[in-house]
């Protein structure tokens, strides 16, 4: 129940998480579960350790992904400077892993406060997973905007966001109207290239 443990957290804290559930894809109990063992920034890489089907794997991070994840983790040094090897990345007011119901319960004030809101009942309402949703939905907007080979793109997707196979992938790419104009760009140049003797 999210009436438990609705503890606040640091604005640096759920902006952190947020960028990286976006930025990385990654899940929720992913990003929840990452120590300073599992961030390397040297390298820019992320170690999800024994996630949905006992996978791990390394998580390239972008530049900018990284510099808002270096300052966090500065930050998070200054207030705990002697984390031991396991001690999470990502804790509360009481040095403790940030626990789930209570970063639901603030998203849930944070989006109150933005105005976030979608049309029916509290079950239609953004949720903190969609940022995965949008990550995928983008990556591959990009992939058709560069003209790139879309089902190689997929392939390496789905390994990125840790799927067990390319279905799994395919479940998070809702057709937006972006996509679909993409989609008829790409099939018109195809349809062109046919036509030509």
């Amino acid at each position: 129940s999210y009436q438990r443990n609705q503890g606040h957290l640091e604005p640096r804290t759920i902006r952190s998480i947020l960028l990286l559930l976006y930025g990385a894809s990654l899940r929720v109990s992913e990003a929840l579960f990452l120590t300073f063992d599992d961030i390397d920034l040297g390298n820019a890489v992320l170690t999800v350790r024994d996630s949905k089907f006992f996978k791990s794997r390394l998580v390239p991070l972008g530049t900018d992904l990284t510099q808002q994840i270096r300052q966090y983790a500065e930050w998070r040094n200054a207030a705990d400077p002697c984390p031991w090897a396991g001690s999470p990345f990502f804790c509360d007011r009481y040095g403790k892993r940030v626990n789930l119901n209570t970063l639901h319960y603030n998203f849930g004030r944070l989006r109150e406060h933005a105005g976030l809101r979608r049309e029916g009942g509290p079950r239609c309402q953004p949720r903190m997973h969609d940022l995965r949703h949008t990550s995928a939905v983008h990556r591959l907007t990009w992939c058709y905007h560069q003209g790139g080979d879309v089902q190689k793109f997929l392939e390496k997707m789905s390994v990125y966001m840790g799927h067990a196979n390319l279905s799994g992938t395919q479940t998070y790419l809702s057709m937006t109207p972006e996509l679909l104009a993409e989609a008829n760009i790409l099939f018109e140049r195809y349809a062109i290239q046919e036509a030509q003797p």
